[in-house]
């Protein structure tokens, strides 16, 4: 089923598409022939920013776990025995923090339906009956609507193709290897001192620390404006993740 083809969605992501091309025709007298590129890394912002909530939430829920996490360990020794008492007390401590276990988690899932839009107008060849005229513009020579791989497996792989590629898929490595370095840094929350489950959440926390890379490897099979989308949005999470830190130490 194509999501993009049912009727709401289809109306956001055209009004999407209409909103962007006013970016682009708005930059254009600075940017030139590579506005729509520009134009991405705007409306990458834009929607970064616009989800910046998502993100504190996030700190703001992970920062309550960690201070609750010796209480709700104690909690665990106490009683043990009943789990439904257990499930109980732990509920009412997080309802004394006036926050919720789950905290955090419902914000992350209402982003997606945005980032799914947003990431449609990088894609898509076309957009509620018309071309998607974006993947027809270029950036340095290279088209947007191209991807690496693509072009690999075509034989017109060239230098002035490949090398934009190289630098985007270079910078998210760089990016993630810098990320997965703050995810192993941060200390585990772990509701209980039992040693099986800080091992689990430990495994949890590398094999979340390795999934930025996985936007690297994603960039090459993606068109080139899906792939300035993911460099420019892995920097942003980057930035966010630096600066919450400060705000919600570990």
């Amino acid at each position: 089923m194509d999501i993009y083809a049912f009727g709401p969605i289809a109306a956001i992501l055209d009004g999407a598409y209409a909103f962007f091309v006013s970016i682009s025709t708005l930059i254009e007298p600075v940017a030139g022939s590579s506005s729509a590129a520009f134009a991405v890394i705007v409306l990458t912002i834009i929607v970064r920013a616009f989800l910046v909530p998502v993100g504190v939430s996030q700190a703001r829920a992970g920062a309550v776990r960690r201070r609750l996490a010796p209480q709700i360990a104690e909690l665990r020794l106490q009683y043990r025995t009943n789990p439904e008492l257990l499930q109980r007390k732990i509920l009412g401590l997080y309802a004394s923090e006036n926050a919720s276990p789950g905290a955090g988690c419902l914000p992350v899932l209402a982003q997606a339906p945005v980032l799914s839009v947003v990431y449609g107008l990088f894609i898509l060849p076309s957009i509620s009956g018309h071309p998607n005229m974006l993947l027809a513009e270029s950036l340095l020579g290279v088209p947007l609507g191209s991807a690496l791989a693509h072009v690999a497996v075509t034989g017109t792989l060239t230098w002035a193709m490949t090398w934009p590629f190289l630098v985007i898929v270079t910078g998210i490595a760089v990016a993630a290897h810098v990320s997965r370095k703050l995810l192993n840094a941060a200390p585990l929350t772990a509701d209980t001192t039992q040693a099986d489950d800080r091992s689990g959440q430990a495994g949890i926390l590398r094999a979340v620390s390795f999934a930025p890379f996985i936007t690297a490897v994603v960039a090459v099979f993606v068109p080139l404006a899906a792939a300035i989308y993911l460099l420019v949005t892995v920097l942003w999470t980057l930035c966010e993740r630096l600066i919450l830190q400060r705000v919600f130490p570990q």
